[in-house]
């Protein structure tokens, strides 16, 4: 685990430095990953630049949202950014330099959606791939009434998953020549690697179903061929073991939880980042006796949790050594000045849920206001 520092003369632990490897943060308080449909074309656009700059403080910690790495793996949310095209590796470099020249450290998020799409968004209009042939029942678009009905996918043959494990690789190369200090793979919430993960989806009988061992090898794959390419020491991954995102949920989230968290020891990554067991399709429930301790101390690593937290509670999980680091998503979405609230116990700005996926490049995005002494 990462340096920990003067957490107990800390008022606010939060707060508190932490040395994450090799990247010295000035506090724990991390920019969660948040799917945005604001890259046209999936090309990032140039308002990204004011968003994430107003959310980097010197030596703070951001990930990016969910960078597609191939043609195929877009589904469900229209215009979110990829980084399989020169185009689009361009198109990141300013947005990364603005959080650089602030003192910001940044990682990309890499996805493959897998069953989370239709023809519609993918290439030839061919079926989107999974580790199963089932459909998801329909969903709610992310914006509006609309419904989306999803095809049956194409189950990957076995001999076609190498093929997508070096999507994820030459992407993870991608972002760091677009200057990215690192990668997190994207393993939650139901998307491709979390389809091979969790039984409720996975119904294979080659090497990559059955047992616990077989569902998560794609996903282990993933991550020795990344660490391979841009050194395990700037590699994490997001699990959400205990979530049914998706119609993915696990007969023994207990048992996943632990193997990932065990297993990935043998890749020496940077950090595991886990969602919270109460988190079930975006909703917070009121009781939950589940939790990531089991994980936390089976893993050798960094531990960023997520799931619902406020400053009292992420205060609470580090000084209780529950976990080094606390991801925010929609708080600081709505409160670009977050740490600085938490320092000065700040009241915090409403989010507004309704503009969380529009693809206007202000309303809903760059026009939280930040605190008057802030400014």
């Amino acid at each position: 685990m990462g340096e920990v520092k003067d957490i107990e003369a800390s008022p606010i632990p939060v707060l508190t430095p932490y040395s994450l490897g090799k990247f010295n943060l000035s506090h724990r308080v991390v920019l969660a990953p948040l799917t945005r449909q604001r890259s046209y074309n999936h090309v990032p656009q140039p308002h990204a630049i004011l968003y994430y700059s107003q959310r980097t403080t010197k030596g703070g910690f951001l990930i990016s949202e969910a960078t597609g790495v191939s043609d195929t793996s877009l589904g469900f949310y229209p215009d979110t950014p990829g980084i399989w095209t020169e185009e689009q590796i361009e198109a990141w470099k300013p947005i990364v330099d603005a959080v650089h020249e602030k003192g910001g450290i940044f990682f990309c998020q890499l996805w493959h959606v897998g069953r989370v799409s239709t023809p519609d968004f993918q290439p030839n209009r061919q079926a989107p791939v999974s580790s199963t042939d089932k459909a998801l029942k329909p969903h709610h678009r992310t914006t509006g009434n609309e419904i989306e009905v999803f095809t049956p996918p194409r189950r990957l043959e076995t001999e076609e998953i190498p093929q997508i494990v070096n999507d994820f690789r030459v992407a993870a190369r991608n972002a760091m020549r677009a200057g990215f200090d690192g990668i997190e793979i994207h393993g939650a919430h139901g998307y491709l690697l979390e389809q091979f993960m969790k039984d409720e989806v996975n119904d294979r009988t080659d090497k990559y179903g059955g047992s616990l061992e077989n569902r998560c090898r794609f996903p282990l794959e993933v991550v020795e061929a990344i660490s391979d390419e841009i050194g395990a020491d700037k590699v994490g991954i997001r699990l959400s073991p205990f979530a049914d995102y998706m119609e993915a949920g696990d007969s023994n989230p207990e048992a996943l939880g632990l193997y990932m968290a065990e297993s990935l020891n043998k890749y020496e990554i940077l950090y595991i980042h886990m969602i919270e067991p109460r988190m079930r399709k975006d909703v917070q429930m009121p009781e939950c006796p589940q939790s990531l301790y089991p994980m936390r101390k089976g893993f050798n690593g960094n531990f960023i949790i997520a799931g619902g937290y406020g400053r009292e509670e992420g205060n609470k999980a580090i000084s209780k050594n529950y976990a080094d680091l606390v991801a925010y998503g929609r708080w600081f979405l709505a409160n670009p000045d977050l740490p600085k609230r938490f320092e000065l116990d700040a009241p915090l700005n409403n989010y507004n849920r309704e503009t969380f996926y529009i693809s206007d490049p202000v309303l809903g995005y760059t026009d939280y206001p930040f605190l008057k002494s802030a400014t």
